[in-house]
């Protein structure tokens, strides 16, 4: 029996603002998918989430915010009141049921938490959550609750625990960081795209915490059309480092898959590499320094044909330690799905050479970052001296 659990219910798939909005759970079915016709999934990994209670919620959400949110899916909330908790708006429109659809996301979130902070299993992926930008009384970027930070909240009520939050998505992670920015038991982690082109705007190096929790929070803003080199380079250098100064007992990462070139959202140029590469140091640090306990979520990731379904089944492949015996995607796969795709499905587990055409400020962009890293570090490897 695998020592992982896969948190899963097509419930999942009612987190829908609307036909054409971008956030489409529908890759959670694309990715599912790919991992049962690769035979890396079956029924026994599987665990339907259980919905988040309104005293759960209220960890880190304001009792009002959610009162709001039921009754804006229920279509009874005036809307002057929309604008003042960030719902009824291009980004984050109000659908129905959608206290219920969100609930279940958090719910998910928690299933996985106590699979492993119960110790029955030493990690749990629930591509399902990942919605980092809710605040405590405000919906923001197609999040409504936060499930990383009710996540986290509730492991430190429950379990007792310190928590590294990892976020890689190419937007900043603002609303995790928010929650505990003055907590010096939780330390979270942002490599990201710089905020002066993309949303939320934020996720400077300058954000550091503050009161007892100033030092405990860490920004990579990485340039715009950053590749695979400098991603990794900063990734990993900053996350060993971070890791081996806070020493957690969990892992939490949210793997939002926007970085890849082909992301209509993002602006960075990187490819699958990256997201070989990214569960592999969270699953080895996991092990070095928390007994092996990693929870996974999704987050962020708009090309759900090309991108999304390849990049989180490699993060289930690594937890499980399975390896893929081809380079090819399974035809079975690409026929089920390409009529519906409005782009060619790739046909490698890879990207091919020449995705796009060669950065001209490569060497620029990639300076740019290993000043920042730099930067970041000083403090951690001035206090080992």
């Amino acid at each position: 029996m695998s020592d992982s659990s896969f948190i899963f219910s097509e419930k999942l798939l009612n987190y829908r603002f609307s036909k054409n909005h971008p956030f489409n759970q529908q890759r959670l079915l694309h990715t599912v998918s790919l991992l049962r016709e690769i035979g890396a999934l079956s029924d026994e990994h599987i665990i339907e989430p259980r919905i988040a209670t309104e005293s759960e919620l209220a960890l880190n959400h304001e009792r009002s915010f959610i009162e709001a949110v039921k009754q804006a899916g229920l279509g009874i909330l005036p809307q002057e009141k929309w604008e003042g908790y960030g719902i009824g708006t291009d980004d984050t429109p109000i659908f129905p049921g959608m206290h219920d659809a969100s609930s279940l996301l958090v719910g998910g979130t928690l299933t996985a938490v106590d699979e492993v902070m119960s110790g029955r299993k030493n990690h749990a992926l629930h591509l399902g959550g990942g919605l980092h930008h809710g605040f405590r009384g405000k919906a923001s970027g197609f999040c409504i609750y936060n499930d990383s930070s009710v996540a986290i909240k509730y492991i430190q009520q429950k379990y007792g625990a310190k928590v590294l939050y990892v976020d890689t998505d190419a937007h900043h992670g603002d609303g995790v960081q928010w929650s505990f920015y003055d907590d010096p038991s939780v330390c979270t982690f942002s490599i990201h795209e710089t905020g002066r082109y993309l949303f939320p705007g934020t996720g400077q190096i300058t954000e550091r915490g503050s009161g007892k929790g100033y030092g405990y929070t860490f920004n990579i803003p990485l340039d715009a059309f950053t590749e695979d080199d400098s991603f990794l380079k900063s990734y990993e250098t900053a996350l060993r480092e971070v890791t081996h100064f806070f020493k957690p007992d969990v892992i939490l990462t949210q793997n939002g898959a926007d970085a890849h070139f082909h992301d209509p959202l993002t602006h960075l140029a990187c490819t699958m590499n990256i997201y070989k590469e990214i569960p592999k140091l969270a699953h080895e640090l996991a092990h070095e320094y928390c007994d092996g306990k990693w929870i996974a979520v999704g987050g962020g990731g708009y090309d759900i044909w090309r991108v999304v379904p390849r990049a989180w089944s490699l993060i289930w492949l690594e937890m499980t330690e399975q390896t893929l015996s081809s380079n090819e995607l399974p035809l079975t796969w690409i026929d089920k799905w390409q009529n519906a795709s409005p782009v060619p499905l790739p046909t490698t587990w890879s990207d091919p050479d020449g995705l796009y055409q060669p950065i001209p400020r490569k060497a620029e962009i990639e300076e740019k970052n290993e000043h920042i890293v730099q930067k970041l570090l000083y403090p951690l490897r001035q206090e080992r001296k």
